[in-house]
């Protein structure tokens, strides 16, 4: 009969605590950024109307963080050959911390698992999104990737 309870108390906990990691791992951070060319740096010759949508959630489960994204884009120059997340504060260039697509097309969807930094640099806005064309290869348009503001009730 002890046996037993230990068992069924065993089960119990484990439950729990898969149910607790499940939920952990279904958390996540949700960004939307919006893409023009006036944030490239330098600020390229694009057409007018040049503009894009990077969205993506990135998931944490302990030691473990993945990231799913879509990017959508209108009116660049030519064919975007390429789009990635950088490192950089908002004005400044950086180096490429995730290859999203190449070449991509617009409505282009994603998922990576990427790095503890990669993540910590998304959510503290040191992180921007680009997509590249063969006209501006540095950058055709850009977003810095901010977290967004807590939403607030009101009722």
């Amino acid at each position: 009969m002890k046996t037993l309870a230990t068992a069924v108390a065993l089960a119990l906990a484990l439950t729990v605590a898969g149910g607790s990691l499940a939920a952990t791992a279904k958390r996540g951070t949700s960004y939307r950024v919006t893409m023009t060319p006036r944030q490239e740096v330098p600020p390229p010759a694009a057409p007018a109307g040049a503009a894009g949508v990077f969205t993506a959630t990135v998931a944490d489960a302990g030691a473990l963080r993945s990231i799913r994204w879509t990017l959508t884009f209108r009116n660049l120059s030519g064919k975007a050959v390429a789009a990635h997340i950088h490192a950089g504060k908002r004005g400044v260039a950086g180096g490429v911390l995730l290859a999203l697509c190449a070449p991509c097309k617009t409505g282009a969807t994603g998922r990576a698992t990427i790095a503890r930094d990669t993540a910590d640099a998304l959510e503290r806005g040191t992180a921007y999104v680009n997509v590249h064309t063969a006209k501006n290869a540095a950058g055709e348009i850009r977003g810095q990737i901010v977290k967004p503001a807590a939403s607030v009730s009101r009722y």
